[in-house]
């Protein structure tokens, strides 16, 4: 399902956003789309369970210092890198991020940056799940700075309510209702103990588990995640559907059986609870996806870096 372009220039008014391009590759790099595209087939065939993962990439990039490859980078002897930061800790994704990359740089030396090819990895990632495609504006740059202790203090955290999730959403230009929609990425990927155990165990003084979560999901949820500290469990963050791309998420939300506290947050107020219910009834899935396609362009504008800012890195762990 492909958005109209005009929706392009609604998404973002910034001189920035205005630089990007669908055809920004047209003459020196034509073939970008078809060659991430390729490799993407090849990575999530191989990999399916990677799709989220990717998507996620993408995410955390967008939200500390827009979306400029700054996750990608690995920390250096004088500074801690986004990556290595605790909300980070579990990205996974990045092998494929330089694959892709390498196959641009054969083809188009200097060319395209890695932020143009997270961006279209994870579109790629999602209509490879079986979701909705959209156009990709292009001519982001490349970042040179890389900071743990923003994306620490940036990223939208797994425990966030709604005024909390709202404030940091706000901050990227970012609304409510893209808030409830983005969420519905939760559809692929799994998380680690450590994200939700919080809720299964000493959850407060009144309760041991939280109360907005299912009891009966609760005590399933327990038995792979044995304690606050199990670092190694996975779960799914969209139980029995993790690897494709649906509005099954909203359903599991509407039982109350969301994994994070951010999840149950949806519920809690009245604009995102109404989205979850309507798009829970399975009725709505074609409005989800143009919704979320609509959230992902506006997402992929933030804070980029076009014209003679940043760089174009030859390889997305290192600046040039």
């Amino acid at each position: 399902m492909m958005i109209p372009l005009t929706l392009l220039l609604l998404a973002g008014c910034s001189s920035a956003v205005a630089q990007l391009d669908i055809g920004y590759y047209s003459k020196t790099c034509p073939n970008v789309e078809a060659i991430v595209r390729d490799e993407m087939e090849k990575i999530i065939s191989a990999a399916p369970s990677l799709a989220g993962p990717l998507l996620r990439l993408h995410f955390h990039d967008c939200f500390v210092r827009g979306c400029d490859a700054s996750v990608l980078l690995n920390s250096t002897k004088g500074n801690l890198a986004e990556m290595d930061a605790d909300p980070n800790k579990s990205l996974r994704g990045f092998g494929s991020v330089e694959r892709v990359k390498a196959k641009l740089e054969a083809a188009c030396p200097n060319t395209v940056s890695c932020a143009d090819v997270l961006t279209l990895m994870a579109r790629d990632a999602v209509v490879l799940a079986k979701g909705p495609t959209w156009p990709v504006a292009l001519g982001r740059r490349d970042g040179k700075v890389s900071s743990a202790t923003e994306a620490a203090d940036e990223l939208p955290p797994a425990y966030g309510d709604i005024p909390l999730l709202t404030k940091i959403f706000a901050s990227k230009n970012l609304d409510v209702k893209d808030l409830v929609v983005l969420s519905g990425a939760h559809t692929l990927g799994t998380a680690h103990c450590p994200s939700y155990a919080d809720r299964l165990y000493n959850f407060s003084s009144a309760y041991n588990a939280d109360p907005s979560l299912d009891s009966e999901y609760a005590e399933k949820l327990r038995t792979r995640c044995k304690s606050v500290d199990d670092k190694a469990m996975l779960s799914e963050m969209d139980p029995g559907s993790y690897k494709t791309f649906d509005t099954s998420y909203y359903r599991n939300v509407a039982k109350r059986r969301g994994l994070f506290q951010s999840d149950a947050a949806l519920l809690t107020d009245a604009k995102t609870r109404e989205y979850v219910q309507r798009i829970a009834t399975g009725k709505f899935d074609d409005v989800f996806f143009k919704d979320f396609s609509e959230s992902m362009i506006k997402m992929g504008n933030i804070g980029v870096l076009t014209g003679a800012e940043g760089e174009i890195r030859k390889k997305c762990y290192i600046v040039n």
